[in-house]
């Protein structure tokens, strides 16, 4: 038998043995998802003017900013609006797979307040499209460097930024420490890691992991070499693709809604896209450059459920920020910001009460905000 014959049979026999380890579960899932109440309200309709930025490779980089409302007529529920606050703007920085919508609940719920900054990273979303060996983190936070610089080229700056957007922060600090505790005044990290992480798991979750990691190489190998396939094949199965979101990317029974909106942004992201950048998580080790952020607040959220970035990952986080705030929201998925955006817009807005009353630049083992260095577990 050829290699391409065996490789084949070889992702058949993991395709078969996972659906036949997980036919019944997946069945009885569905059905809970059918039986669950409708969405309470449409997902991913906030706009604001898109804006351009063009990367340092020409990529168009497509960005969105909501700008602080005239006072009294902010549609946001969180924090008041304060003179300080004018000249404070949040970057949100969004995962793998999926597009600015991602924020929504963020979006809704600092509207008006904060001057706040969307945008899709490449080849995500409304971007433009990379060439694979710009498919990088380190490049994602070049790309959120020039984001930065032609949108928020003044003022404090808070980023938030959830799984693969975490890691772009954490890319930006390894190239540009020198702006942690300078114009960026502070960060929160959702669902993410600086390393350490097996993404054999993340399409293969049934395998051993010592087995996973070389096949799940060869698989998504495979699929991207016959991506038009593949892109049909998601076409047609959306209510098993929806099932396995539902699986993996949440903790807890959320709405039906919240399911197809993540599916909806899963499957707009072409696979070749995932295939690109999919080898970035088993390379990434930065941990060594996580010291940057002991300048500035920091709020690290993750869920206990949490099956892609485990709580572990956040846990060691903390454990090199002593003074970071850690929130683990008990039961929830990686999709934290969707399934527990309450407990996500309060760590955000403990950083911006933090930042709006900091000095723009702050010294190194300058005192912290009394919340700081705390971990909780939230219900």
């Amino acid at each position: 038998m050829s290699w391409r014959g065996r490789a084949a049979a070889a992702v058949a026999g993991v395709v078969g043995v996972a659906a036949a380890g997980t036919a019944v579960g997946v069945v009885r899932h569905r059905r809970e998802i059918e039986h669950r109440g409708p969405g309470q309200a449409r997902l991913g309709s906030l706009r604001s003017t898109p804006r351009t930025v063009i990367a340092a490779d020409g990529v168009e980089l497509h960005v969105e900013v909501d700008e602080v409302a005239p006072s009294g007529r902010s549609s946001g529920r969180h924090r008041a609006r304060t003179a300080e606050a004018d000249h404070l703007t949040v970057v949100f920085v969004h995962g793998f797979s999926l597009n600015l919508d991602s924020w929504h609940f963020q979006r809704a719920g600092f509207r008006g307040q904060v001057r706040s900054v969307f945008y899709d990273q490449r080849s995500h979303g409304r971007s433009g499209r990379s060439t694979e060996g710009h498919s990088t983190i380190e490049q994602c936070g070049e790309d959120l460097l020039r984001v930065i610089d032609e949108v928020a080229p003044t003022g404090r700056i808070v980023l938030v930024g959830h799984s693969m957007g975490g890691m772009t922060i954490i890319a930006l600090a390894e190239e540009h420490p020198e702006l942690f505790g300078d114009r960026i005044a502070g960060v929160c990290l959702v669902a993410t890691t600086a390393g350490g992480l097996s993404p054999a798991r993340m399409i293969l979750p049934f395998v051993p992991e010592g087995v996973g990691g070389e096949v799940a190489r060869r698989v998504v190998a495979a699929l991207a070499r016959t991506s038009r396939v593949v892109e049909g094949v998601r076409k047609v199965s959306t209510p098993l693709a929806m099932v396995f979101t539902d699986m993996f990317a949440f903790g807890d029974d959320v709405p039906a809604s919240y399911i197809e909106f993540v599916d909806t942004m899963i499957s707009g992201t072409h696979f070749e896209v995932l295939a690109e950048f999919f080898p970035n998580f088993e390379a990434l080790d930065k941990f060594a450059v996580i010291n940057a952020f002991e300048k500035v607040p920091t709020e690290i959220v993750c869920g206990t459920g949490d099956k892609l970035t485990s709580v572990g990952h956040s846990r060691k986080l903390h454990s090199l920020l002593p003074e970071s705030t850690l929130t683990e929201a008990e039961g929830a998925g990686h999709m934290v910001l969707i399934e527990r955006h309450e407990m996500v817009n309060a760590a955000i807005d403990r950083l911006l009460a933090s930042a709006a009353s900091a000095p723009v630049a702050r010294a190194e083992g300058a005192s912290a905000a009394s919340s700081r260095g705390a971990s909780r577990k939230v219900r």
